[in-house]
């Protein structure tokens, strides 16, 4: 873990809710680590997964408004600066050479990072992007440098219809990494075989000191933020 000071090179819309921001100065991450952002005029920072991180210091995150404090986020200009602890808890693997990467609506997010990862180990992945609807739709073409891509909308309005889960149904792979809704992952975790998650979880801290965000596994209580986000699916108690 880093404490470091970012400055806002873009904010971007991507649809009506989710929003692109760039920022610079951060140290190198792996696919499935995550950021904690100090929000002005708010006590608890911000947990957002890395969407990409590149060894220039960029830092890609795409977040989705959802409160007060992601809508001061979303109002950052060029030349702001955000207080972030960087580098905190465990990314995925690349222990695949058929992998399935399967999100759902924000949790298709840490997947770029990862698609690129396998990319530059010589291995392209199949990456299911599941959302509700077409408008919902975002960094479809951004996968596609990487992966080949499948889409899945809940109304039928793009792509397959029906979940990520359902659009994974008979794609062929050795392992599977999955970001989404905690009923995706679950479902995932009982259908696709052998593979990691995700989770997402409420944290005070994001480091593993206040123990909020403690989930059951098969080992006993784990941390997400410290122990995860990424755990082996079939070591999860669902």
């Amino acid at each position: 873990m880093k404490r470091e000071l970012l400055s806002v090179i873009s904010c971007r819309p991507l649809n009506g809710t989710v929003f692109e921001l760039k920022l610079a100065g951060a140290s190198a991450m792996r696919a499935g680590q995550f950021v904690e952002l100090s929000v002005p005029g708010f006590f608890l920072r911000r947990p957002i997964s890395v969407a990409d991180s590149e060894a220039d210091g960029t830092l890609t995150l795409l977040i989705k408004t959802v409160g007060e404090g992601t809508k001061k986020l979303r109002a950052l200009a060029p030349g702001d600066t955000l207080d972030a602890l960087t580098g905190l808890g465990n990314g995925f693997d690349l222990d695949a050479s058929s992998p399935l990467l399967v999100g759902g609506g924000i949790g298709c997010a840490p997947l770029y990072k990862l698609a690129k990862e396998f990319a530059a180990a010589g291995v392209r992945p199949h990456a299911v992007l599941g959302f509700r609807n077409a408008e919902e739709m975002y960094y479809v073409k951004e996968f596609e440098r990487y992966c080949d891509v499948t889409v899945a909308t809940d109304d039928g309005s793009a792509g397959v219809k029906g979940n990520a889960v359902t659009a994974s149904a008979g794609i062929p792979h050795d392992r599977f990494y999955a970001c989404g809704p905690q009923v995706m992952l679950r479902a995932a975790a009982g259908s696709l075989g052998r593979g990691q998650v995700s989770l997402e979880a409420r944290m005070g801290c994001g480091f593993g000191a206040c123990m909020g965000c403690s989930i059951v596994t098969t080992k006993g209580y784990a941390r997400v933020c410290k122990e995860g986000p990424v755990f082996e699916a079939a070591e999860v108690v669902w």
